[in-house]
């Protein structure tokens, strides 16, 4: 094995950590596009309700490691976030890089995220910005989370499968290790979106949904779907206790539990409007 496959490996076995080729993410990057998260009791509470609940990773924008105790990260891998853009600005749907994979490698980031609006008016500098990080991090051996969503004035549909499969190919083509879609609406749609991409497929959690039992639902389809994982922000921080919300959540991604045994009548597969980040 050559050092730069074992440092690149090494790294996604950290991300990877119960060994099932699954994935609980919960990203925290909500603040630079939507505003504080957690103004309470502030971000390293936040991140400290999830130490020990099954979380796999957590990601953050830079700044934000400041302000977290270090042993957080002893039983969870660190994700820095490179993009960014606010909901105030004239394109929300236009993401910049604000950081690098050089500075998250000298934080002591376990991966690196880059966020891709396909059909967004940007979309050429994202792509580019896509192929430009995959190849430093290719140098770097760090491994690369794409999150991808149809997103654009040319998006009627952002869940449609074609859509959310192209998305997911332009990924794993330009370099991603791991790629973040929206769920499509239904397992076996899921299934084709896992079955088109050589990488492992997480799905995006989107906006907060009613009840427990709905997100666990969620999850479970996800998950039945072929999905390695979920990547859930609102769902989980926005949660009256996080840590025991995503302790349930990593029960089912891990197989330690089943979403449709919660007993709750069954309404949709996807809540309206679940596709946000």
């Amino acid at each position: 094995m050559s050092v730069n496959h074992f440092a690149r490996s090494l790294r996604l076995k950290r991300l990877f950590r119960h060994g099932d080729e699954r994935l609980m993410v919960v990203p925290l990057d909500h603040s630079v596009s939507d505003g504080p998260i957690a103004p309470r009791g502030g971000i390293d509470a936040l991140v400290g309700q999830l130490v020990g609940n099954g979380v796999d990773a957590v990601v953050l924008h830079k700044g934000s490691l400041r302000h977290i105790e270090t042993d957080r990260f002893t039983d969870m891998s660190l994700i820095i976030h490179l993009s960014a853009s606010t909901m105030h600005a004239p394109d929300p749907d236009a993401k910049y890089l604000v950081t690098s994979v050089e500075e998250s490698v000298r934080l002591g980031a376990d991966a690196v995220s880059v966020h891709v609006n396909i059909g967004s008016e940007d979309e050429r500098r994202q792509v580019v910005d896509l192929g430009a990080v995959a190849a430093v991090c290719d140098r770097w051996n760090v491994p690369l989370l794409a999150m991808m969503y149809p997103r654009g004035p040319r998006i009627s549909d952002p869940r449609d499968p074609g859509l959310v499969v192209h998305t997911a190919s332009l990924a794993a083509d330009l370099g991603a290790d791991i790629v973040k879609v929206v769920y499509t609406g239904t397992s076996d749609e899921m299934a084709d979106v896992v079955a088109a991409c050589p990488v492992p497929v997480i799905v995006a959690g989107g906006v907060r949904m009613d009840t427990e039992g709905q997100v666990l639902r969620f999850v479970n389809d996800a998950i039945c779907g072929g999905a390695a994982g979920v990547a859930m922000g609102r769902n989980v921080f926005q949660a009256p206790d996080p840590g025991a919300m995503a302790r349930k959540i990593s029960r089912v991604v891990h197989g330690g539990d089943k979403a449709h045994a919660v007993p709750e009548p069954r309404r949709e597969a996807v809540p309206s409007g679940a596709v946000q980040a």
